[in-house]
């Protein structure tokens, strides 16, 4: 067996592995498949007569692909889709990329596209592979103690800052009893975590009309709810600015939020926000 071809075989059955590296680095399946490819035109190019450990050698030329991928994504600013289309394109998608979402978890993705690029390669391969400082500062061109800080810098805006205990808590009780009342369609179990007060803001790409809205009252604010439930399906829990509210993201891309906020116990405000400009500005983590 020829080096190349024995180089070929050994790609192939990591090739697993390093589609799950390139989909945590790009959120993107399709991507992913498209660093796969740029990867193994280097590795092929390259030959592996000095290389001693195949399988890290094969994930830092991944690496390298995607961060230069990130970069170049970074300068196109794309916008996220609108909630309409982007859940749409979920619906219609690749159903392994759909598998494949939902295992590395949407508010987890969400998070991980708000990091620079060499921040959110370094969390990747650190935090969820397991590959050395050394190695990862290969890929970033960093030292491997500035490797160490962008994984640690990545780890503190993924993880959040801490929220005093038992408030976060609780406040996490009434997040997650709100969504999982809203996905039921139970009104009552609404009404008994809202404010009897409450108000919900909707910005005007939150709403199909193109008009702000604002909803006020338990009872309103919990039929508004139910009647959104059908988007629950790309939702999920996530920190936003330190309090837990809901994600909207098919696939991973962050097409919608919901913000909240608590007081004893209720929640007394809901902001719906999906203008892209708001949704950046957001601090989003993922709930521990």
């Amino acid at each position: 067996m020829s080096e190349e071809d024995w180089l070929a075989s050994r790609f192939e059955a990591s090739r697993p592995r390093l589609r799950a590296v390139a989909y945590r680095m790009l959120g993107s399946l399709s991507e992913a498949e498209d660093a796969l490819q740029e990867a193994w035109i280097r590795a092929a190019g390259h030959g592996t007569g000095d290389v001693a450990n195949l399988e890290g050698w094969l994930t830092t030329i991944v690496g390298r692909v995607c961060l230069d991928m990130l970069r170049s994504r970074r300068s196109r600013r794309e916008e996220p889709l609108d909630a309409e289309a982007a859940a749409a394109a979920a619906a219609e998608g690749p159903e392994q990329e759909a598998v494949l979402a939902d295992s590395v978890g949407l508010a987890l993705l969400v998070v991980l596209d708000t990091l620079a690029p060499p921040e959110r390669v370094a969390f990747v391969l650190h935090d969820m592979f397991g590959l050395p400082f050394g190695e990862i500062g290969e890929v970033t061109g960093r030292s491997p103690a500035a490797a160490r800080q962008l994984a640690s810098r990545a780890r503190r805006r993924v993880r959040g800052g801490a929220v005093p205990q038992p408030r976060a808590a609780r406040q996490r009780e009434v997040a997650e009893a709100f969504f999982a009342a809203a996905r039921g369609g139970d009104l009552n179990a609404l009404l008994a975590v809202l404010d009897p007060d409450v108000e919900l803001h909707a910005d005007a790409a939150a709403v199909p009309s193109g008009i702000p809205m604002t909803l006020r009252g338990a009872a309103a604010v919990s039929r508004g709810a139910v009647a959104a439930s059908a988007r629950s399906r790309h939702s999920q829990l996530a920190l936003v600015d330190g309090v837990p509210g809901i994600v909207m993201a098919p696939l991973g891309r962050l097409v919608l939020v919901l913000r909240f906020s608590i007081r004893d116990g209720k929640i007394s405000r809901i902001e719906v926000i999906a203008d892209p400009a708001r949704l950046r500005q957001l601090d989003l983590a993922v709930l521990s």
